[in-house]
């Protein structure tokens, strides 16, 4: 395969000491480096950066652009908030639970958790309005494996009809969830 892993993840932030900062104090990523620049090395436009990278464990990294220059930002108006996020693993529910009120505590409005049945999460946002969310894995080998077993006849079932496939409906209503 081409692709080893993900090398870095990167989104803009508003202010990137203050994105930092936040990801520091309430995720525990540790700062790694800054980049800045006076001109995009791929485009060679003349537009000031600031680019920071931030460890999120496991060779993970999140970086996050400042372009004082481009106009403020926004989201996209036809995406649901809801749909776009970051998603990062936690190794258990009480590290879940604990972060939930380590971010509440702080300010922050934390929904959840919410229960997914192969795994439960938390969803936030940062500084910048970018949702994430904290999820700490749950399911069998048995759910995943029957997850695997019907992914395609899901994905061609709703490339037909666009509507959701009941292949997998013991997800969400309980009835014959494999042990």
């Amino acid at each position: 395969m081409l692709v080893q892993r993900v090398h870095h993840v990167a989104y803009r932030c508003r202010n990137a000491k203050e994105t930092v900062l936040w990801y520091q104090q309430h995720l525990d990523m540790r700062f790694v480096l800054a980049i800045a620049e006076d001109q995009v090395p791929s485009t060679k436009a003349p537009d000031p950066y600031m680019h920071v990278f931030l460890d999120a464990g496991n060779g993970n990294i999140l970086a996050f652009f400042e372009l004082p220059n481009s106009p403020e930002m926004g989201r996209d108006p036809h995406t649901p908030a809801w749909v776009q996020h970051l998603a990062l693993k936690v190794d258990s529910l009480d590290t879940l639970l604990k972060a939930k009120a380590r971010l509440e505590a702080a300010g922050i409005e934390v929904i959840g958790p919410t229960e997914h049945t192969i795994f439960k999460s938390i969803y936030f946002f940062d500084p910048n309005g970018h949702r994430l969310e904290l999820a700490v894995d749950t399911g069998t080998p048995a759910m995943h494996q029957q997850l695997d077993e019907v992914k395609w006849a899901m994905l061609d079932e709703w490339d037909r009809t666009k509507r959701a496939p009941g292949h997998a409906r013991w997800m969400h209503d309980g009835s014959g969830v494999p042990s």
